[in-house]
């Protein structure tokens, strides 16, 4: 996936702020396993491939996708806005995990007597942010505006 990234100084903020909150909370926390810990949010094997993908530019993508991000893009075709929870890598590295959090609940029923609104919803995303499971009218479950 063609994925920018934070810089290397946010990237290591992150990783401070959360050392910060787990060591507030009693949970103590080296620096080096909060770098780990950050790597693994932003859907790396470790802090140093962390490091290679953030230093590298990626002239390719065109919304930097990482933990933190606003988005846009439409979910079940309804446009949403919203904020990236979680993102991983998925085994074989053609796709990817995302969990967002829409900024206003998006209604996933077409029928004008009946209503069911999502908030948050998890999906499997491509290089070109793109859902491959589709509706049953072909369309992708989740498109991101990239």
């Amino acid at each position: 996936m063609m994925t920018s990234y934070p810089g290397i100084k946010e990237l290591k903020a992150q990783a401070k702020r959360l050392r910060q909150a787990m060591n507030d909370r009693g949970t103590a926390l080296t620096h080096s396993a909060a770098l780990e810990l950050i790597a693994r949010q932003h859907g790396a094997r470790d802090w140093n491939t962390l490091a290679a993908l953030a230093a590298k530019p990626n002239a390719a993508a065109k919304t930097p996708l990482f933990v933190g991000a606003h988005i846009r893009g439409r979910y079940l075709n309804q446009p949403f806005t919203g904020e990236i929870l979680a993102l991983s890598a998925l085994p074989g590295g053609d796709l990817h995990r995302i969990t967002i959090h829409f900024d206003e609940p998006v209604d996933v029923v077409t029928f004008e007597s009946f209503s069911a609104f999502r908030r948050r919803v998890t999906a499997q995303i491509d290089a070109d942010g793109i859902s491959p499971r589709k509706t049953s009218n072909g369309l992708p479950h989740l498109v991101l505006d990239l």
